[in-house]
C-alpha cells in the first residue's frame, strides 16, 4: 500500500483547533421512514484527492502501519459496499455496505486517545484511517461491531497526529458514536443522530441543555409593565443560537436545524432537505484564518458534502466544484463481479452554469 506523508494534516480535516476543519453531520427520517443521513466533509489548509470507492465482496485489505507499511490487521470483504475516501482509496471517510450499515469517520482532537502501537501485535493493529472500510466490509449490524472491536487495535495512521471517532449507522435508524478514550472504545447511542468533533458526544448532549430557551418560530410578543414588545421578525424563537464554527456551537446548530426540518414524504426528498440544512455549515476558507493568513483560494473549506438514503442504498453527494448532486445507488451494482475502483469526485474542477432560457434579445 502507497503511504502518503500529506496523511498527518489530512487526517485533522475534520475537527477544531487552529483553524481548517469543522464537519458536521445530521440524521433525518421521512414519513414513509426511510433514514437518511448526511455530513459535511471540511479541511480548508488544501484541496485533497477526493474520490469514491466501490469495493466488490472478496477483496482482501491489510491495514497499513504507523511506519507506512503494509503488516497490519488482514480483512477481506463480506459485504460489498461503496464511499467516499480521501487521499487513498483505503481511507473511506463515510460509506454504507450491501447490508444497510453506514459508517463514517469524524475528527476527534484533544480527547481521544488510541493504546499506544505495538510491533508484537500488527496483526491486531487497525489504522484509525481504515476502520471505516473495515467495518463496512465486515459487519451488518452494530451489535457485530461491538463485539469485534476487542479483537483490534486501533491506532493513528500516523502517530504525530490525534484521534477521531466514529458514527455507525443500520437503515434501522439505530445509530451509536465510538469514541476511544484512554484505550478503552466506548459505544453511546445517538439518538439525537447529530455529531461533531471534540469535547465528547456525552458533553455535547448534555450541553444542549444550556439552550432550553430555544423553540421554532416567533418569540413573544410580551409586555413590560406598559411597553409592549415584539420579535422583529420571524424565527426569533431561535434568538441566541449559536453560529460559530466551533463544534460545540455547530452540535447545538444542527440539532435545532434538524428538529425543525418538515418531515417528507420520501427518502429521496429527505436527502434534499439535509442538503438544504447543511448549506449552514458551509465553511468560507478565510473565516478559519487570521485575515490574510489563508493558505490558499479554493472555493470552500466544505470540500464536499453527502447525504445517504440509508433504506433505499443510496449515496448522494457534491462538491466544492460543483453543487450538481451526484448518486451512487447500490442496488445497481452487483457485488460479486464489479471490479475494485475508485475514481475522482470531481472530473473537472469548474461549475457548470447553464444560461437562463429567455424570450428576445
Amino acid at each position: 500500500m502507497k503511504y502518503i506523508s500529506i496523511i498527518a494534516m489530512a487526517i485533522a480535516m475534520c475537527g477544531a483547533g487552529r483553524g481548517g476543519y469543522a464537519c458536521t453531520g445530521i440524521t433525518l427520517k421521512s414519513t414513509d421512514n426511510s433514514l437518511v443521513v448526511a455530513r459535511t466533509m471540511d479541511w480548508s489548509r488544501e484541496e485533497l484527492n477526493n474520490m469514491y470507492v466501490i469495493v466488490p465482496r472478496g477483496r482482501t485489505t491489510q491495514s497499513v502501519l504507523p511506519d507506512g507499511r503494509s503488516g497490519g490487521v488482514e480483512f477481506t470483504t463480506r459485504y460489498g459496499f461503496a464511499g467516499l475516501a480521501v487521499e487513498q482509496p483505503e481511507f473511506v471517510i463515510d460509506g454504507i455496505n450491501e447490508a444497510g450499515l453506514g459508517a463514517a469517520l469524524f475528527y476527534f482532537p484533544g480527547y481521544g486517545k488510541y493504546v499506544e502501537y505495538n510491533p508484537d501485535y500488527n496483526d491486531k493493529t487497525l489504522a484509525d484511517f481504515q476502520v471505516v472500510s473495515w467495518i463496512l466490509s465486515q459487519f451488518s449490524t452494530i451489535d457485530q461491531v461491538q463485539a469485534a472491536i476487542q479483537d483490534v487495535r486501533i491506532v493513528n495512521v500516523d502517530t504525530r497526529t490525534t484521534t477521531v471517532h466514529w458514527r455507525i449507522v443500520e437503515s434501522s435508524g439505530r445509530q451509536v458514536v465510538l469514541e476511544i478514550v484512554d484505550g478503552v472504545p466506548h459505544f453511546y447511542e445517538n439518538e439525537i443522530g447529530v455529531l461533531t468533533n471534540a469535547p465528547g458526544f456525552p458533553w455535547m448532549v448534555t450541553n444542549l441543555n444550556n439552550y432550553v430557551n430555544l423553540h421554532p418560530g416567533t418569540a413573544g410578543p410580551t409586555n413590560i409593565r406598559n411597553l409592549h414588545m415584539a420579535a422583529f421578525g420571524s424565527g426569533s424563537g431561535l434568538h441566541g443560537l449559536p453560529g460559530d464554527m466551533t463544534p460545540p456551537s455547530r452540535f447545538v446548530r444542527a440539532a435545532f436545524l434538524q428538529s425543525g426540518a418538515i418531515p417528507q414524504d420520501t427518502g429521496y426528498q429527505t436527502v434534499l432537505q439535509a442538503f438544504h440544512i447543511l448549506n449552514n455549515f458551509d465553511v468560507p476558507v478565510g473565516a478559519q484564518f487570521a485575515v490574510g493568513t489563508a493558505p490558499n483560494n479554493m472555493p470552500s473549506a466544505t470540500q464536499w458534502t453527502v447525504a445517504t438514503d440509508m433504506a433505499n442504498g443510496t449515496i448522494y453527494y457534491h462538491t466544492m466544484y460543483s453543487r450538481a448532486i451526484r448518486s451512487i445507488d447500490l442496488s445497481q451494482i452487483d457485488f460479486e463481479t464489479v471490479p475494485y475502483q475508485a475514481h475522482p469526485l470531481d472530473m473537472r474542477h469548474a461549475e457548470t452554469i447553464t444560461a437562463a432560457p429567455y424570450a428576445g434579445k
